[in-house]
């Protein structure tokens, strides 16, 4: 597997970023690649993308030289397999369930002896067999990403001993769920800030796993400043494309209608 962008990134000391990708066409990653992020946030949690669709969009991410990470839809072993044997880069596993759940999302994405995944020569990872079988291991043991998701009481409570897990690259704290479950959901309480600043201490004291914190989230907002001094190594960017698309939209319906009644009052 080739080397992982991210996971460069990070090993120099930087902030990694991702887009989210939001619409089902593999030319928004193209996009996202043109407009210099370092990978693609690829959601199934939360969207209806197919294996097929993801499978395109992974390959686009390839051939555009980011890292696509997949954002599965729960921690089916199987569903994983498949998304790593297409050659994702990157798994994201939301709402694990504490340490037991981390050990089981590294059993799922490494390799023996870290973890138990299935094999397949002939896979789209693998290079279709072109690749040694040892060298595809040993590289995809070392070059994919693996994200946990802390977003409710027990992941929270637990966050020291995940991140401690060994093959957990990143722990995502996800501001929206976060801030449901501990019932603080005005973005402006400083006691919900300064839980994040907290949790993010607290996982990079056990000094393995890296912290993952959106910035300008809509729940709980961080400046990338504010990210840095926290010690935060990969965000993702909000709002979202079809947000993006969205708003400007609007925009454009409503200076088009202003200038309309202008013309007709004129």
């Amino acid at each position: 597997m080739k080397q992982n962008r991210i996971k460069k990134v990070m090993r120099e000391g930087g902030m990694a970023l991702v887009s989210h990708v939001g619409f089902a066409d593999p030319a928004v990653i193209e996009i996202i690649a043109l407009a210099g992020f370092d990978g693609a946030f690829i959601d199934m949690e939360h969207t209806v993308f197919d294996l097929q669709t993801v499978g395109e969009m992974i390959r686009v991410a390839d051939l555009c030289d980011i890292t696509p990470v997949v954002r599965v839809p729960d921690e089916n072993q199987k569903t994983i397999l498949r998304l790593l044997d297409m050659g994702a880069q990157g798994i994201q596993v939301p709402h694990i369930a504490g340490a037991e759940g981390a050990r089981k999302a590294v059993e799922a994405v490494r390799y023996p002896p870290l973890g138990d995944r299935g094999g397949a020569g002939s896979s789209r990872a693998a290079g279709y067999g072109s690749t040694p079988w040892v060298e595809h291991m040993r590289t995809s043991n070392e070059e994919i990403l693996l994200i946990v998701m802390t977003e409710d009481k027990r992941g929270l409570a637990e966050i020291a001993e995940i991140a401690a897990v060994d093959g957990v690259d990143l722990i995502a704290l996800g501001p929206t769920d976060i801030s449901t479950a501990l019932g603080m959901t005005d973005p402006a309480d400083p006691k919900l800030r300064e839980t994040f600043i907290e949790l993010a201490a607290k996982v990079n004291a056990v000094g393995k796993a890296k912290v993952y914190i959106p910035v300008n989230h809509a729940a709980c907002r961080f400046t990338p400043q504010d990210l840095i001094g926290m010690g935060v190594s990969y965000s993702s960017v909000a709002p979202a494309p079809p947000t993006i698309v969205l708003n400007a939209l609007k925009a454009s319906a409503k200076n088009i209608r202003e200038e309309v009644a202008k013309a007709i009052k004129a």
